[in-house]
């Protein structure tokens, strides 16, 4: 890369400037730690240009580059609605009819929140959540978080080769046919040495999910249903210790923490920075919005494949639902099927990239897709070690696909929480962020998400220990619970926040608009180390037992509901 592209890949000289008293402005350095990562957007519609550092005035020119930048926010929302997704809310729709479409508008402002966040954290820093989790609060915590984004990003692409097999199984293709030649393909697709061509093919594969708008219609939909349904909480049947599993299913395959760590990677990867955040936040919001759309087809359709007949409330897998579907319309089965096998795909490939952006920010190797595989080997073999170990786990016969699925998305749900803190920490620190730090109002409302989450794990908890007791009166009081436990993370997070940051606020608020869009993470070396306070380091290490025992009764539960 010439030496003439700045850190904040304007163009501008890297050479240090005078800068005012008391004030931390642009780094003469850049944290970005693989030269690959700088350099012109090149996205699957458009590039821009690393010297283009014009205002966009008219709304052509800003079109032309939002077309350019879109791409890491649209491809993480549908690969959200993979094949776990798909089956959750497919299972939804044929065991609780409608009932649940209420959870969905509420993960909406869960998805732009969390996913915003790391859209500043990769544009600012320019390295990804992993390397930034590892370098600021120690290998110890770092390993923690990687190694639980290992292996649930591990058994999710196990999940995707499942609806790859179960799409198969419905066309009457053998699994050991279907399941290779898709792993085969995913690898293809990746190893191709250029970022614009992956991207394409992503959107090829994001252009055939539009199949949910014909799905939905032919479907026969009660929008009055529907309509209540959305805006008014319930739960067909009562809630129960099943309806509190899928519902937090439904939130950990809707708001899963891999997305934290593909989009910050993607956003570095495609070399987006603070002067495009705002193109890249409206990426964001516009895949929220199609995620929720997608997920309320999906589960229209499930409530149509089984409505009145004895296949409602006994969901097998994904593979049933396109069969009970093609019993009332062929053309019904074989889009519900199509779904599940473009799902399955985007999936795996954004969850696997996801883990092997992550393995080359813990590891410190060349992970990028503007490399070609010579020049990145350790990059393209993890990923192509684990889209072979995940294949080759679904080949083995008898396994219980349909529990497996549902089982991972709750794994998910259940270590968001986890996630969101780190992430919360990581958006409250000055010296990653600068002036791009959250806004009160912001940790408020990320604190009270976070209790949220807490609260159906601990529901589930209950239900696994003492599966007599009254699951409402369990969620009620857990729930007044809630402001007690918002309010303790906001102040632990207001409290570390001072004592990280060592910044003047007053000063902060003197950056200009022209020096925050300009403003990048200085090296990671160079910024002063994290200090917790003891309550807050408290906190941690309890919420870490808390999850690793909601994890355990988490398999406690699948082996009960699987009959074992």
């Amino acid at each position: 890369m010439p030496a003439a592209h700045g850190p904040d890949g304007t163009g501008a000289a890297t050479h240090s400037r005078p800068e005012p008293a008391g004030r931390h402005l642009q780094a003469p350095q850049s944290a970005v730690l693989d030269e690959a990562h700088l350099g012109d957007i090149e996205g699957a519609f458009g590039r821009v240009s690393v010297g283009d550092v014009g205002e966009r005035r008219s709304w052509g020119r800003r079109l032309l580059t939002f077309a350019a930048i879109m791409g890491p926010g649209l491809i993480v929302m549908v690969g959200d609605n993979d094949a776990g997704g798909v089956s959750t809310y497919a299972q939804a729709g044929q065991n609780y009819h409608t009932s649940l479409l209420w959870t969905l508008i509420l993960l909406i402002p869960v998805l732009i929140v969390n996913q915003e966040m790391v859209v500043r954290l990769g544009a600012v820093t320019g390295v990804g959540h992993a390397r930034l989790i590892n370098e600021r609060f120690g290998k110890g915590w770092g390993w923690f978080s990687v190694g639980d984004l290992f292996l649930l990003n591990f058994l999710t692409i196990v999940t995707e080769f499942i609806g790859i097999s179960l799409a198969a199984s419905y066309a009457g293709i053998s699994d050991y046919v279907a399941v290779p030649v898709a792993a085969a393909a995913l690898v293809a697709i990746m190893a191709s040495g250029s970022f614009r061509k992956w991207e394409r093919a992503m959107f090829i594969f994001i252009a055939i999910s539009v199949v949910q708008v014909p799905l939905l219609f032919l479907s026969h939909p009660q929008w009055g249903a529907i309509g209540r349904n959305f805006v008014i909480p319930g739960i067909y049947g009562g809630t129960t210790s099943a309806s509190v599993l899928l519902i937090i299913a439904i939130v950990g395959t809707t708001v899963a923490p891999w997305q934290l760590f593909f989009q910050q990677s993607n956003i570095v990867d495609k070399r987006i920075t603070p002067r495009f955040i705002s193109y890249e936040r409206a990426d964001t919001v516009m895949g929220s919005i199609v995620v929720v759309v997608g997920a309320a087809c999906i589960m229209v359709a499930g409530d149509y494949a089984a409505r009145n007949t004895k296949a409602f409330g006994n969901f097998t897998n994904a593979a049933g639902v396109a069969h009970l579907l093609a019993k009332h319309s062929q053309v019904l089965g074989d889009l519900f099927a199509i779904l599940l096998f473009d799902a399955s795909i985007v999936g795996a490939a954004a969850v696997t990239l996801s883990t092997s952006y992550a393995f080359g920010d813990v590891f410190g190797i060349r992970h990028s897709l503007h490399r070609n595989f010579a020049d990145a080997k350790q990059f393209y073999l993890s990923y192509t070690a684990m889209v072979a170990l995940a294949a080759g786990i679904v080949l083995i016969p008898g396994a219980p696909l349909g529990l497996i699925t549902t089982s991972v998305q709750a794994l998910a749900g259940l270590l968001l929480p986890s996630a969101s803190v780190f992430l919360l920490l990581l958006c409250n620190d000055r010296e990653v962020l600068g002036p791009w730090v959250n806004a009160a109002w912001l940790n408020a409302l990320a604190s009270i998400i976070i209790a949220v989450l807490l609260v159906l794990s601990g529901t589930l908890m209950a239900t696994t220990l003492f599966p007599n007791i009254d699951v409402t009166a369990v969620f009620v009081y857990l729930t007044v619970a809630l402001a007690v436990v918002g309010a303790g993370i906001a102040v632990a997070v207001r409290v570390a926040s001072r004592r990280q940051n060592g910044a003047d606020k007053a000063e902060a608020l003197q950056v200009t608009q022209t020096e925050k869009l300009s403003w990048r993470m200085p090296p990671l070396a160079l910024l002063k180390p994290v200090r917790w306070s003891p309550g807050l380091r408290v906190g941690i290490l309890s919420l870490r037992g808390y999850l690793v025992l909601s994890a355990v009764l988490l398999l406690v539960k699948a082996i009960q509901l699987g009959g074992g």
